[in-house]
């Protein structure tokens, strides 16, 4: 690896597991990983605060906690707690979400460019929290790029399209961003098992939920996938959702996922890191097992 530099991984905190995911937490410092970065599936800021108090040199981060969750100021309080309690470990990464996770909170109507400016303006305006962390912005179409460029200290991307990031890297110096001090993530649906068609498959059903998202498909349109996205369109238009899968390429999976051998999964988190990646986050899934087995397999190909 790159300076012996592991990668990052994802860590979803599981209701009724919570203090289990905090031994895991402990187990990944202890191998040596880049850091952890916890989704918006569950609390994720709360799980960093306890990230922080945990561990002691693991990087940690939200990735990412929805903006229209709450108030800017609140988020600020929260978010400088926990940048004191880490000893400045924590990256605060925030983002719009998408359609029908904010419909589900009553925000039916977004702009997400405007109101990401409005929130970060409104976070570091709050009048004592305390010193905030660094605020890195999910950003994937050239537009939010621009304003994690000019407003964050890092971006942080999902699914990405690998043969793409260096052009949105491009966007993001065009706007201002420091190749040597900006956080550049990206989540990266990871499977390692010898078996690669095996590998493969369990990725693209992991993929198959973020492939019905219009941003998604838009941001894969745009890295040249038009005609696996256009098609999967016309499969929801006609609600044959069983469809999706067999339209999604074996390329656009290589090009967004990371799956086979323990060796191939090496060599190309190397690859995101010579593309730009600062910060590989690797989102551990398995072929025969759940999220333990996952970590199990993630452990033994960087042991």
């Amino acid at each position: 690896m790159s300076d012996s530099i592991l990668p990052a991984v994802s860590l979803v905190p599981l209701p009724g597991r919570q203090a289990r995911s905090l031994e895991m937490a402990r187990e990944i410092e202890r191998r040596g990983f880049d850091g952890i970065y916890v989704p918006s599936l569950g609390e994720a800021l709360a799980f960093c605060q306890s990230l922080a108090l945990v561990t002691e040199r693991l990087r940690m981060g939200t990735s990412v906690v929805n903006l229209y969750a709450r108030h800017p100021s609140e988020y600020a309080r929260t978010a400088a707690l926990v940048h004191e309690l880490s000893g400045g470990r924590f990256a605060f990464g925030i983002g719009v979400s998408h359609g029908p996770m904010n419909r589900r909170l009553g925000v039916a109507k977004t702009r997400p460019l405007a109101d990401t400016r409005a929130f970060v303006e409104a976070l570091r305006a709050t009048r004592g929290a305390g010193d905030l962390p660094p605020v890195v912005l999910a950003a994937m179409r050239d537009a939010m790029v621009e304003v994690a460029a000019e407003l964050g200290d890092g971006l942080v991307m999902a699914n990405a399209a690998l043969s793409y990031v260096p052009h949105s890297l491009e966007v993001a110096r065009t706007r201002g961003a420091d190749p040597k001090t900006f956080f550049v993530g990206n989540m990266i649906p990871t499977c390692i098992h010898d078996d690669r068609a095996a590998a493969a498959a369990r990725n693209r059903r992991t993929m198959l939920f973020y492939a019905k998202l219009p941003n998604y498909r838009r941001y894969w349109k745009a890295a040249g996938y038009v005609g696996e996205m256009e098609a999967v369109e016309a499969a929801i238009e006609r609600g044959d959702d069983d469809a999706i899968g067999g339209l999604l390429s074996d390329r656009w999976l290589a090009d967004c996922t990371l799956f086979g051998p323990a060796a191939h999964v090496r060599e190309r988190v190397e690859a995101w890191r010579d593309a730009g990646v600062t910060t590989p986050i690797l989102v551990p899934s398995s072929a025969e097992g759940n999220q333990a087995k996952a970590f199990e397999e993630l452990f033994a190909a960087f042991a």
